[in-house]
């Protein structure tokens, strides 16, 4: 990953969850702290940052993406604000130059939950380049699996040794290692930070195949874009925008219906035909955890708004194989029913 993709230091973990916490404990977050990041994302973005006493400050979205909205972000910092943590929603790279920028500006730092966009690239490098802090996902429901495991991409040479330090449950076990000293101790915070051997392996044989994975799903996404297209084109649906600017890794595909009426329609439809789409997430900051931190659903309407009409729809690479063509058949019969044809 390292050699391959650009980035300076990675650190493959047991989950993305605790890569991000791994990582909240790099941007040495502390209670009393603000982090703003979207209220559309796994409550694991949330939980690394409230795990070390911080604040979230949840941000409206961008509709044409489903990420973070570069352009409210601004609004939000505040002299406590400490980290922005966007997320690659879908693959699709977040726009990292201006969240760059308004990092820069307000000495804050970043941490990219890249979750489900390894090998996607924003302006031909690679998602989790570009930031100080950045995590992978290699769970499940990934493009790239091993059944549980993550990685922390470390950009900012002067945090590396830490993190050593931190993934060896605090130890400087590391200079061990590198032959620099002769018995290690207990120099830091940390954690079990680390991937097991076994699954590190099943990881690289996936990792060393990437284009071949990539290009099966990318049929998937080009398949449900198609069958979509004419609704979009009628006003019923909305369909992912990317920019020009990046690449995706196609690790799923969403559809915003016209009302919340319809997106239910298709999803008890779709599952009579044993067909199953799904919601996506419920928004963080109309959760019964974002209650506790003062959010109420009306606080980000547009998050609220889509969350209610969106639907993923099945996806998952050997589908570019079998069973594709029986989904397009039962997703079109359905829409036939809900809009006509």
């Amino acid at each position: 990953m390292k050699e391959k993709y650009g980035y300076h230091a990675v650190f493959l973990t047991p989950s993305c969850t605790a890569a991000m916490e791994m990582g909240a404990i790099l941007a040495d977050l502390t209670p009393g702290d603000e982090v703003i990041l979207p209220s559309y994302t796994f409550s694991s973005t949330a939980n690394a940052v409230v795990l070390r006493g911080a604040k979230p400050v949840f941000c409206e979205i961008d509709p044409d993406t489903m990420n973070i909205n570069v352009n409210r972000i601004e609004s939000l910092i505040t002299q406590h604000t400490k980290l922005i943590a966007p997320i690659d929603y879908m693959g699709i790279p977040c726009e990292m130059d201006p969240i760059l920028d308004i990092a820069r500006k307000h000495n804050l730092m970043i941490m990219e939950d890249a979750a489900q966009s390894f090998y996607s690239f924003y302006k031909g490098k690679s998602c989790g380049s570009l930031p100080p802090l950045a995590a992978f996902s290699f769970h499940e429901s990934k493009n790239f699996s091993c059944g549980e495991g993550g990685a922390l991409i470390v950009n900012q040479p002067d945090l590396v040794e830490r993190a050593t330090y931190l993934q060896e449950k605090g130890t400087d076990r590391s200079l061990v290692l590198r032959g620099e000293r002769s018995k290690y101790g207990w120099v830091d915070l940390g954690s079990s930070f680390l991937l097991a051997d076994l699954l590190a392996a099943v990881l690289l044989a996936q990792l060393e195949n990437v284009e071949t994975t990539v290009s099966k799903r990318s049929k998937i996404t080009q398949a449900y874009r198609t069958l979509f297209t004419i609704y979009e084109e009628r006003g019923f649906v909305k369909l992912p925008k990317p920019p020009p600017h990046v690449t995706l890794n196609h690790h799923a595909f969403f559809v915003i219906f016209d009302t919340a009426d319809n997106q239910q329609k298709f999803l008890t439809m779709c599952r009579d035909k044993n067909i199953h789409p799904y919601r996506g997430y419920l928004p963080l900051h109309s959760s019964k955890m974002g209650h506790k931190f003062g959010y109420r659903p009306e606080d980000l309407p547009l998050t609220e708004d889509i969350s209610s009409r969106i639907v993923r729809l099945p996806f998952y690479t050997d589908l570019a194989d079998e069973g594709l063509d029986y989904c397009l058949e039962g997703m079109s019969a359905v829409l036939r029913q809900i809009y006509g044809s």
